[in-house]
Order: C-alpha cells, then sequence, then structure tokens
C-alpha cells in the first residue's frame, strides 16, 4: 500500500489492512483502525466500574480489563504496523479467550485448581512460542477454535436463560459478532478492489467498534448468569432507557 508520508516508526514489519498509511499522521499508520479501538475501551471501563460498584467477583473486573488491554494493544499495533505490537495485540486476544473459557466452565468444573493452573500456563506457552515463531494462519485457526469452544456453553447459558432482556443480550451478542466477522471477511477478501473506491468502508475498522459492543453485551450477559447462579437476583436495567446494564440485590448474609 503506499504511504502519504513516512513512517515515524520505520518500515512495515507486521501484517497490513486495506488502510492507507500515515494518511493524517506519521505517527499513526492506520488511523481509523487505530482509533476504532476507542469504543471498545470506553465499553469496557463502563463494565468494570459497575462491576466494582456491586462488587462482582474479581473474575468480571479482569474480564473487563482484559478488553481494555486488547484494545490498547490493537490501536499500537494499527499505529505502528510493527511486528513486537502485532504481538502485544495477538497474545492478548489468546489470553482474553482462556479468561472467557474460564469464567464459563469452571462453574462446572469439579477439580477447581487444575483449570486455572493450566490455562494459565497455556497461555504462558502460546506466548513464548508466539514470540518465537510467525504464523499468521495458525494464529487464525487456533483462534477461532477458541472462539468455537466457548459456544456450546453460552448457547446453554442461553436456552436456560428465562429472563427477556438477559436473552436480548445474548442476541446483541450473536449480531454484533456476526456483522463483524462480515465486514472483517470484506475487508480482507475485497482490500484489492477497494484499494480502487474513491471511498473506503474502512470494514476492519467497523470489526473494531462492533468487537467493542460485542464484548460489552458477552460480559454484561454472563455477569447476569453468574448472578443468577449465585442467587443474587439480577437484573437487566437500561441507562437513558437502552444502555443495558446489570444490578443485583445480594442477600444480607452476602
Amino acid at each position: 500500500m503506499a504511504e502519504a508520508m513516512s513512517s515515524f516508526w520505520g518500515p512495515v514489519t507486521s501484517a497490513e489492512w486495506c488502510e492507507k498509511n500515515n494518511v493524517y499522521s506519521s505517527y499513526i499508520a492506520e488511523f481509523f483502525n487505530t482509533v476504532s479501538n476507542i469504543p471498545g475501551i470506553l465499553l469496557a471501563l463502563i463494565g468494570l466500574i459497575n462491576a466494582l460498584r456491586q462488587r462482582f467477583e474479581k473474575r468480571f473486573s479482569i474480564l473487563h480489563i482484559s478488553n481494555m488491554i486488547l484494545a490498547i494493544g490493537s490501536m499500537l499495533y494499527h499505529a505502528t504496523l510493527q511486528r513486537m505490537q502485532q504481538q502485544g495485540d495477538e497474545t492478548p486476544m489468546v489470553w482474553e479467550m482462556l479468561l472467557y473459557f474460564y469464567i464459563l466452565y469452571s462453574p462446572d468444573w469439579h477439580y477447581r485448581s487444575t483449570m486455572p493452573t493450566f490455562l494459565f500456563l497455556y497461555g504462558a506457552a502460546f506466548a513464548i512460542v508466539h514470540a518465537l515463531i510467525r504464523f499468521e494462519i495458525g494464529f487464525k485457526v487456533h483462534y477461532l477454535i477458541l472462539c468455537l469452544l466457548c459456544v456450546p456453553r453460552m448457547y446453554k447459558y442461553y436456552i436456560y436463560t428465562k429472563d427477556a432482556s438477559a436473552k436480548r443480550l445474548a442476541k446483541l451478542y450473536l449480531a454484533t459478532i456476526t456483522m463483524g466477522s462480515l465486514w472483517w471477511l470484506f475487508d480482507c477478501l475485497f482490500c484489492s478492489n477497494i484499494s480502487q473506491w474513491y471511498f473506503n468502508p474502512e470494514g476492519h475498522a467497523l470489526w473494531h467498534i462492533l468487537m467493542g459492543f460485542n464484548s460489552y453485551f458477552a460480559n454484561t450477559f454472563l455477569m447476569f448468569w453468574r448472578a443468577q447462579q449465585l442467587g443474587w437476583n439480577p437484573k437487566v436495567a437500561h441507562f437513558m432507557g437502552f444502555f443495558p446494564y446489570v444490578t443485583i440485590q445480594k442477600p444480607k448474609t452476602q
């Protein structure tokens, strides 16, 4: 791809996406792919504040923080287009999926210490291997497998949820990941055509925005379900009538 101005970070050493480099700044290679992570950071911050304010389990605070770390890593990657920053984006993606796996499956896991220990070691091993070996297709396949492993338990939680508002969260989760994935594929498969258009729809940037909302909806749905498991009488409230979040009422003994 042609660059509008020279990059402060030097030659590109990472994978590139379908956006012209350094059009608006020598410090930001892919402008829209960088700033499109901001909504994800803000949404994760809202989720973190709600989790702390209502004293949810620490796993949810860590989950929201991991969403913010992932979005910041993505910003650094798309701003610099350097291999190290790409690893700083991709490795947290895997760590985040391992955390989702833990939150989804740990309530029914009889040997409580084995799962976090295994997931920690797996995440550490992946980080080391990923730092030493560059495998772009392999990474995508690996990440897709981790995502698919979470689907059965998400579906189980959905069908056992009676609350209509909570079910709507799950539907929003499905809608955003579907739309985001379609934009991601569109950006990848038709880049040669898009590059010749007068207007670039910035499919990868739209993927970032939609996945920021996707993570928020997923986290909120999981917070509702976990609170229901613990008998905390969860309800889905809506800020200004449309923005969903979970409220709980713990028993006085807790």
